[in-house]
């Protein structure tokens, strides 16, 4: 099983939407990479958002191509500067869980289940990318198991 850290896609800049919802491209960023995740198998247990409009945007549209078993549902504790620690602690391979959230938390949280410092960057997220974590067995820390990012380079 995996935990899916998922950056929202793109949004609109606030002058143009107050609540920053996904922009045309960040639409197009989240279809196509869901549709390569769905193509790969990829089927959450349950998809968790931030509760902010791209995020929820975001978690809607990965819900329709992956159909995760449960709802889609906002959570607190991932926003964008929220304690990594508090949600770190809870979380368990074996729920198959994909979270979408924002910078800098998602970066923060892969840096520590992986490495334990939550400031040591082991992956630089996209807008509309996954990262699947999966955790060691034989150890209390996760690794990158693979990620699909928009864009390369």
């Amino acid at each position: 099983m995996a935990l899916y850290l998922v950056q929202h896609g793109k949004s609109l800049p606030r002058d143009q939407d107050s609540e920053q919802g996904l922009s045309t491209e960040g639409r197009a960023d989240i279809e196509r990479i869901s549709q390569v995740a769905r193509g790969y198998g990829v089927r959450p247990s349950a998809i968790r958002h931030s509760g902010k409009k791209r995020a929820r945007q975001s978690a809607e549209m990965l819900a329709e191509s992956l159909l995760p078993e449960g709802p889609v549902e906002q959570i607190s504790g991932i926003g964008p500067l929220d304690d990594v620690t508090i949600l770190a602690n809870q979380l368990k391979a074996e729920d198959n869980l994909m979270l979408v959230g924002h910078l800098p938390f998602m970066e923060r949280l892969a840096g520590f289940l992986i490495t334990g410092l939550p400031e040591r960057l082991v992956f630089k997220f996209q807008n509309g990318g996954i990262v699947c974590l999966d955790k060691d067995p034989d150890s209390p820390w996760w690794f990158v198991k693979w990620a699909l990012m928009p864009r390369v380079g």
